[in-house]
């Protein structure tokens, strides 16, 4: 009885329906529109950029967007209950998640971080106030936190006709042990590494605001979520002979930005300064290692290997490393690759780069600001279409 006790309802209740209606509804469009005006609303909200980023996000006309992106000839519905574990290290993540359900006419149990954010706060109490204008919706969002797996999660898998595992390895395998319906699917977004590439010449042909806009760019790509998010880059990858010049550049006015915005814990500095020795140390291939105040750690290596997405940044570490022509790096792209941003390359020459190299990591192409930008395609997923069903009438 003691498991039974230890789940808190942030929205909804013990009563779960296994619910579905058509893709894209106008009640729920309406109702994201109305999270999103109330969001950027909440005085808390302000406190928060990742909320005032949600709220952007599932405004009308982005919303819209999507439903336009999915227009088919096809009858479709929901799957029915889609159950949500949602990572520990991204507080909004579950928001995305929910959003991701809701536009594809599926009711909701999201479980979300056991850590009590208060961007899960605001963004639960937030719901349920909208809810209380959109009744019909009211069993269709329910939103949790427990810290053990076992008796909920396997409750709820046993429930739903669909799971969305957000998360490492560790954490799918975990879930995986629990059982489901025989027709009920598992979607899952591992843990994937991310890199950036920069045009050295490019680079340095920007005026003093654009490189200033760059930084601040490539900021919102990575300080925002402390480099946690799996489409943040923690590999730079120069191309081209000025990238001497040009980093020094880019990391400096990168920390004119950071010292303006982010603060640094002391506990994170120092699990910082450990990293950047223990690389020193154990990696036989490290060029040169920069430090621009705390701020910002710089690891150049000679070469890159096939086990290079184990190097993983935080708090404003990066490994970088140049190269003359982008498909060099092509032998060492593994499904472990999720997000390349850029500047300065052609889309054409990116394009090619993935596709003529039948790459099998690489699932989204973004420029410079926008890694974390949530789309309906999502580390290779349609996910219009992976959490909907066809229904054939002749």
């Amino acid at each position: 009885m003691t498991e039974i006790r230890d789940i808190e309802y942030l929205v909804g209740s013990k009563k779960i329906r296994n619910k579905t209606i058509t893709p894209y509804n106008n009640i729920i469009c309406n109702f994201l529109s109305d999270l999103s005006k109330e969001l950027n609303l909440s005085e808390e909200s302000k406190v928060y950029p990742d909320i005032k980023t949600l709220a952007f996000w599932c405004r009308k006309k982005n919303i819209e967007k999507f439903k336009n992106q999915f227009k088919s000839n096809e009858s479709r519905l929901g799957l029915g209950l889609l159950f949500h574990i949602t990572p520990s290290n991204i507080p909004t993540n579950f928001a995305y998640s929910l959003v991701f359900g809701l536009v594809t006419g599926n009711s909701n149990v999201i479980k979300v971080p056991s850590q009590n954010f208060e961007q899960v706060k605001i963004i639960c109490n937030t719901i349920n106030k909208i809810l209380k204008k959109y009744k019909t919706l009211q069993d269709m969002i329910t939103i949790v936190r427990y810290k053990n797996h076992n008796f909920f999660t396997n409750k709820f898998s046993l429930l739903c006709s669909a799971r969305l595992i957000w998360g490492g390895d560790n954490t799918i395998k975990e879930i995986q042990k629990y059982s489901t319906d025989q027709r009920s699917i598992d979607i899952t977004f591992s843990d994937r590494y991310s890199f950036c590439t920069i045009n050295s010449e490019k680079f340095l042909s920007l005026k003093k605001n654009g490189i200033k806009t760059l930084a601040e760019k490539f900021y919102n790509d990575t300080y925002l979520v402390d480099q946690n998010g799996c489409s943040s880059p923690h590999l730079v990858v120069w191309i081209g002979k000025k990238y001497k010049k040009a980093r020094v550049k880019f990391w400096s006015s990168l920390k004119e930005v950071v010292e303006k915005k982010y603060e640094l814990s002391e506990s994170a500095s120092f699990d910082k300064y450990t990293q950047l020795f223990k690389d020193i140390l154990s990696l036989k291939n490290i060029s040169n290692y920069e430090m621009y105040g705390s701020q910002i750690y710089t690891v150049l290596l000679k070469k890159l290997d096939k086990d290079n997405h184990k190097l993983r940044g935080k708090w404003g570490f990066f490994y970088e490393y140049n190269t003359n022509d982008i498909n060099k790096i092509k032998s060492f792209i593994n499904p472990r690759y999720q997000t390349l941003t850029y500047f300065g390359l052609e889309k054409n020459t990116l394009s090619k780069f993935v596709l003529s190299n039948k790459l099998r990591g690489i699932d989204r192409v973004v420029p410079i600001g926008q890694a974390l930008d949530m789309n309906f395609f999502w580390d290779g997923y349609d996910i219009n279409k992976i959490l909907t069903r066809v229904v054939e009438i002749r």
